[in-house]
This record gives C-alpha cells, structure tokens and sequence, in this order.
C-alpha cells in the first residue's frame, strides 16, 4: 500500500534538504522540491561553471556546495537525497544519519508515495531493452503506463499526476537498489553476471542489491527470473510470493527452442522474425512476456516483437559509410554485455572491428578475448583499461591478439577502425567498459560515436 503523498509534502515543506550530486535524476528532483516548499542545497563534486545551464539555473534559488571537498559540509540537513551512484555507507551519508537526518534517494521516494502497480527490472545484462519491451507492450495493448528509473527518465516529480489504474515500469540499478526497504510489486532479475566491482566490496554484496528488487515483496508480489543463470536460479527458493521463470535451454513458463520464443506452451514469434537478433534478446522478449501475463494479448505480443527495433545505444544501426556499417552499443559497459551483443552479429562473424576500453570496473575479460576472439577482424583499444584488456587478448592465445590497435583518444579510435575496417565489415562501439575516463556517462559516448560516424564521407 502507497503511503499518501500529501503526508510526504506535509513533511518536506520549509525542511532543509540537501540534493546530492546534480545529473539527470536530480534536476527535476530540486524543481520539485523548490515547488513543494523545501529549503535546498545542492552539492555536486564539480565546479559552477562545469554544471549545465539547466542546474546553473537554479542560482538564486538553492544554496550551493560545490568542487572536490563539497561532502565535508553535509552537516545540519533534515532530509538527504543522494545520487543513486553513491554508495549509501559513504562516510558523510553516515555522519549526517547519525546527526538525525533522513537519507533517501528520488527512485526510494518515488517508490514508497507511487498509487500505481509497479513493474521493477534489474539485472546486470538487458535490463534496459527488458523495461522498454514491457513497456512498449503495455502501451501496444492500451494500457496506459509510464517508464522510469535507470533507464533515464525520472518520474518523481510526476507523482501527483499518477493514477491508481497505471502500469509504471522502471528499470532499477544496483545502486539505487543498495539500500532500498521496499519491492515492486512484479520483480524481474534479467540475469546476474560480476559487474560493478570497482564499487561493490565484492559479488556478494553485488548480489545482495538485487534481491532488494524481490525482498520485500509479500504473498501477492511476483518474481520472473532467468532460469538459466546460477545466480538468479537461487532466488526462486528466496521468493516470498510468485515465482515465473524464462529459459533459451529448457521448457519454462517463457522459454526459446528451435527459434520460436514460446509463452506457455504457445508460440508467440520466430526470432528471424524479430527486428532484434541473437538469443539474449529472445530472454528479454520472455522476461518481458511473463512481466506483461494477463495484460497483453498473444497477437499484440507478436506484432510488437516483429516492428521493435530496440533502444538507444544498444546495438543501434547508426550508418553506412563506404560500404562498412557503424553500431553504436555504447551501453555495453561489461564484457559479459559486449560478447552478447558480438553473438548476435553471426552473419558477420569475422568481420567485426570493435572499439574496447574505458573505465575497468574490476572486471574479468577473459571470456571475452577468448569467446569475441572469432569474430573480430581488428580490435581498437582505447581509455584506461586498455592495459588490462590486452593482456586478456593475448593470454588467451588466439590470432587476434595480432590484430589489438591502440588509441589515445576516442575520436582516433573511430578514425583508426575507420581505415582498417573493409567493405562488408562492421565498427561497433561495445566498449565493456564505463565511460568516465572520457564521457559523463555512456549516453554521451555514443552521441559522440554517432556524431564522428554521420560526418564521415
């Protein structure tokens, strides 16, 4: 049950709050809270001038502190919102709880005041082309819905305008879901692979972020996990209400066998027939098929599956110059993501010039080199992790590790693969990698991608 939102505006009004960190989330965050009467300081590692104009705007009417040192001042707040790429142990976050304050985030908020059902995805693979499909689904059949959370659309400040009859699908991170005391009423866990290890202890605390998706779910909650992978297998035993599971390798409640994608027995599409290609994609359309049981019709499920052509920054066709064609998958930032998206490229096995690095989260990519290696005809390295990334090529002892070309930044990196690339090849941008080396965040590097590949000649 939603606690009342006029409680929440009761609560915050003339409170001091503070709003940590200034990115996509928590702009809209401050206006609304500006709205509902909280006193605000806004704090953010960086300097005024490097904010954008839309946070620059607040000048006048919040408090700032700002530059390297700004958590040292998180001391006589009410109420703390941190950015969900925040560890929520972080000293500071600690200090200001331990003096009385509330820490909570917008994606908590939004949760506990939502009137509407709420569909959760996670994972560490396909939780973004899930959310989309459940809710383009949704929307395919009629039903009025909403998307959010992770996937880069905030909806807190839409809180007052939501109505009990919605369907909101959000994806939800690791990081939002570190300290979250509350679940979805449909839980999907797309799959669990080590991610994020730069900033979690280990696997296991990893892991233990995304059962908070399920964990505090009742007897009427429902939980669709992907039955093929060790990890989240486990999590059915763990279930409190519900449980449907999907699979590419045996009979499910959702499963793919002999290219046909099946809900309960009964055929919904053949993977040739979808826009998207390779297995992993059948997993989500089965993830987002069980999410969506009951509310969309079979035939609406097929004809949808037939025309989506995915989401942004995920294997997107960006052009075709000179005979090479450029994919922009810069969401790709594990090589788990990386060598799934390299496996639906079959009919160009071989063919591939891939541009690899950035940011190392502590990540194993050896897999990668080895199972990637038949693929690639040139690998570009690029960013920080480089250095790691090569020495995973050539112990693994395949050809390729003849084939690694290195760049110094990223617009080399496209020109490099640019010339080595032949015609019929393909130069995709699947770095495995995050992107804060170069880029603010993956959206940025594929921008940048696409803008270097559409003014080529």
């Amino acid at each position: 049950m939603a606690r009342s939102f006029d409680l929440f505006r009761q609560e915050i009004r003339d409170k001091k709050v503070a709003v940590v960190g200034l990115g996509v989330s928590n702009i809209p965050l401050v206006r609304f809270l500006l709205r509902l009467g909280a006193r605000i300081t806004a704090f953010d590692k960086r300097e005024f001038i490097e904010l954008d104009a839309q946070v620059q705007e607040f000048e006048g009417k919040v408090d700032f502190v700002l530059g390297r040192h700004y958590l040292e001042n998180l001391k006589g707040f009410d109420v703390v919102f941190r950015t969900p790429g925040m560890r929520p142990d972080v000293e500071a976050l600690l200090e200001a709880k331990a003096e009385g304050a509330v820490i909570t985030s917008e994606m908590k908020e939004f949760m506990r005041h939502c009137p509407a059902r709420i569909i959760g995805v996670t994972g560490s693979d396909g939780k973004s082309t899930t959310t989309t499909m459940i809710y383009e689904l949704l929307r395919a059949q009629g039903r009025k819905a909403r998307i959010g959370g992770n996937i880069g659309f905030p909806l807190f400040d839409e809180i007052e305008t939501i109505e009990p009859d919605e369907i909101i699908v959000l994806e939800l991170s690791n990081f939002q879901l570190m300290d979250m005391d509350l679940s979805p009423q449909i839980a999907v866990v797309t799959n669990l692979s080590p991610n994020h290890l730069d900033i979690h202890k280990d696997m296991a605390e990893y892991r233990e972020s995304k059962i908070n998706i399920f964990r505090y779910q009742d007897s009427t909650g429902t939980l669709i996990v992907n039955e093929d992978n060790q990890y989240t297998r486990e999590f059915k035993s763990m279930a409190h209400g519900a449980v449907k599971s999907f699979s590419s390798r045996e009979l499910a409640d959702a499963h793919y066998q002999d290219g046909v994608i099946f809900l309960r027995g009964t055929p919904v599409v053949r993977l040739s027939e979808m826009k998207l290609k390779g297995i992993h994609n059948a997993e989500n359309l089965c993830a987002a098929l069980l999410a969506t049981e009951g509310l969309v019709e079979i035939e609406t499920a097929r004809q949808f599956a037939m025309t989506f052509t995915g989401v942004k920054h995920r294997a997107q066709f960006v052009a075709k110059k000179r005979e090479v064609r450029y994919y922009n998958d810069s969401i790709a930032s594990s090589p788990t993501r990386t060598l799934a998206t390299i496996r639906s490229f079959q009919e160009d096995k071989g063919r591939i010039n891939i541009l690899l690095g950035g940011v190392d989260k502590n990540l194993d990519y050896s897999e990668l080199a080895r199972e990637g290696a038949p693929y690639f005809r040139n690998v570009i390295l690029l960013g920080a992790a480089k250095e790691k990334i090569r020495q995973a090529f050539i112990q693994s002892g395949e050809p390729i590790a003849e084939r690694l070309l290195d760049a110094e930044t990223f617009e080399e990196a496209l020109e490099l693969a640019s010339k080595v690339a032949l015609p019929g090849d393909v130069v995709i941008l699947s770095p495995a990698c995050a992107s804060f080396d170069m880029f603010r965040n993956f959206e940025k590097r594929g921008e940048r991608f696409e803008e270097l590949v559409q003014a080529m000649e």
